[in-house]
């Protein structure tokens, strides 16, 4: 069946989420995530694209950009094709990193654009990973509030935070408040938000995975049948390829070619 075309926005606004493929890590480390937003930046420089909001998860990211001057599928495309070279000079790997097509979906009014910054800023919190937004460091949330001035130029906060308030002090507050306000927010990847596994949990599945074979076996096990079962436990839902590694004692670099 052919895809279908992407519908235009006509705010120009796009929520925008990238994951793995067959739901692998793509950032392994802090490196993986700087260099991933160092890219976001240099293509928001060469094609001024506006950049409203962004979370990077362990395998996937959300994105909220207003389009610059070419379509933002060829920006994306950019950024993506740019990380892979990274990912795999760095990894020594090869082949698809992400998942085919990013998903995107249009933005169409102020309402929906709030909720869409604070759905991609609690991404975290409702994943389990923090108590609190302000403690993920890779979310634009941190900018939002000031804590972080690091490469602030990445952020175009002015226009969220003008819908709060002409004054910067009152507009911080108000977006505070609102950033951190429960709420049953559905926005595009919302069935992916799933919780991550315990080790205690991950090593249950695994060993139902490995159907008698023993946990310490599986690293002195036969290249072939080694590769076959890590395959498989790549797609157990909830568990990262930064875990697996630490319960089979296989490294990641490994557990990623497989």
């Amino acid at each position: 069946m052919p895809r279908r075309a992407r519908v235009k926005c006509g705010s120009g606004i796009y929520h925008i989420m990238l994951r793995g493929a067959n739901r692998q890590e793509i950032f392994h480390d802090d490196e993986d995530c700087s260099r991933f937003l160092d890219l976001l930046h240099k293509y928001k420089l060469q094609t001024n694209v506006k950049i409203y909001g962004w979370c990077l998860m362990s395998n996937h990211v959300h994105l909220l950009l207003r389009e610059g001057n070419e379509e933002i599928s060829t920006t994306m495309k950019r950024i993506g094709v740019s990380f892979v070279l990274y990912y795999n000079g760095k990894y020594g790997t090869s082949g698809h990193l992400f998942q085919d097509r990013f998903r995107s979906e249009n933005v169409e009014n102020l309402r929906y654009l709030l909720t869409v910054v604070r759905y991609i800023h609690q991404n975290p919190l409702k994943a389990g990973i923090v108590k609190r937004v302000d403690e993920w460091r890779w979310s634009s949330s941190r900018y939002y509030y000031g804590i972080c001035n690091e490469g602030k130029e990445l952020l175009d906060s002015t226009f969220i935070l003008g819908k709060f308030s002409e004054e910067n002090i009152a507009a911080r507050e108000r977006f505070k408040e609102f950033n951190e306000s429960v709420n049953q927010d559905q926005c595009l990847d919302d069935h992916m938000a799933e919780r991550k596994l315990t080790d205690i949990e991950a090593r249950e599945k695994i060993k139902k995975l490995l159907d008698g074979i023993e946990i310490a076996q599986v690293k002195s096990l036969p290249k072939l049948k080694r590769i076959e079962i890590l395959k498989k436990a790549k797609q157990i839902k909830g568990m990262s390829q930064r875990q697996l590694s630490r319960i089979l004692g296989i490294s990641r670099t490994l557990i990623s070619k497989a």
